[in-house]
């Protein structure tokens, strides 16, 4: 069991090609309820949705993997990649009997990196789920001209990749690390503790984030592929799209707003797209008010009132 703010949470080893996946468990308090599957960040673990899981409030339940290369599944090996990701939750799917007939088809969700996997596998394996709701993700925009995928993910993930080279004294060390970040560090609280907690290994006084920086970098260039950039075009699931006001550093300026959207070519005719104002990147997932309203959001999706 894993202890976090959300309560007591069961932890899965679930068989996927190479070995097994960790998978976080918050039960619904009828074993008929409705099944959401939620996935996390690019350097991110399944605990970054325990204060969803505290608004779920039993309703339904959710899932939430650690993807391979990170925190339980740090030693699932590669390769990786957005449709490596995508491989993996259908196959969690079956290896949990989501799929068996007379089952109702769970609910896909992901924020930031995961709602692109979210997007890849809604159309690889639409059969498989009910709904789909993308938070500030999913709609990607094509590399600049003169500007290689790599380069760009070292602009955007810069300070990402470098705190995984970084190693840190103790556990209070990375949360003073964590609490000076300008988009994260104000919204602290036990959910936000827990789930950064959860993605050191190693021993004191050496100890480092377990995201593998191999699986960082593909799975960061991999959002730009073809494939991946046109999954959010070749929706059939019925799909919500939330977007923060504010960006990754609580900048005024978020990954999207309505032109960007506009120029990415998503057609609101068949995704909702909700703005969310006065949250940024990581608060949207981890604030009280943005898990608050993902966990709307998602119970509306599921069908729950």
């Amino acid at each position: 069991m894993v202890t976090s703010g959300a309560g007591k949470t069961e932890e899965l080893a679930v068989p996927v090609a190479g070995g097994e996946l960790a998978v976080l468990r918050w039960a619904a308090a009828d074993p008929d309820a409705p099944v959401v599957l939620a996935l996390h960040g690019i350097t991110a673990n399944g605990l970054s949705w325990a204060r969803v899981a505290h608004h779920l409030a039993g309703r339904v339940t959710l899932l939430a993997p650690d993807l391979r290369g990170r925190a339980g599944s740090t030693d699932l090996g590669g390769p990786y990649g957005i449709p490596v990701h995508a491989a993996d939750m259908a196959a969690l799917v079956g290896a949990l009997g989501l799929d068996r007939p007379g089952h109702r088809r769970p609910v896909l969700t992901g924020h930031s990196m995961g709602a692109f996997v979210a997007a890849l596998t809604a159309v690889r394996y639409p059969q498989l789920f009910e709904r789909l709701l993308l938070v500030d993700g999913g709609v990607g925009f094509p590399v600049p001209p003169g500007l290689s995928p790599e380069e760009l993910i070292t602009a955007v993930l810069g300070p990402a990749m470098a705190r995984l080279t970084m190693t840190f004294a103790d556990r209070a060390a990375y949360r003073e690390f964590w609490q000076r970040h300008p988009a994260l560090g104000p919204a602290w609280s036990p959910w936000v503790d827990d789930y950064i907690q959860r993605d050191l290994v190693g021993e004191e006084p050496e100890l480092r984030s377990s995201c593998r920086i191999e699986a960082v970098r593909v799975d960061g260039v991999g959002q730009f592929e073809d494939e991946v950039l046109a999954a959010v075009g070749n929706l059939r699931l019925p799909t919500e799209l939330l977007w923060a006001e504010r960006g990754l550093m609580d900048e005024p300026q978020g990954l999207y707003d309505e032109r960007r959207l506009d120029a990415a070519g998503v057609d609101r005719r068949r995704i909702e797209v909700r703005r969310v104002p006065g949250l940024n990147h990581y608060t949207v997932l981890v604030a009280d008010e943005g898990a608050r309203l993902v966990a709307e959001r998602l119970l509306v999706a599921a069908g729950v009132s």
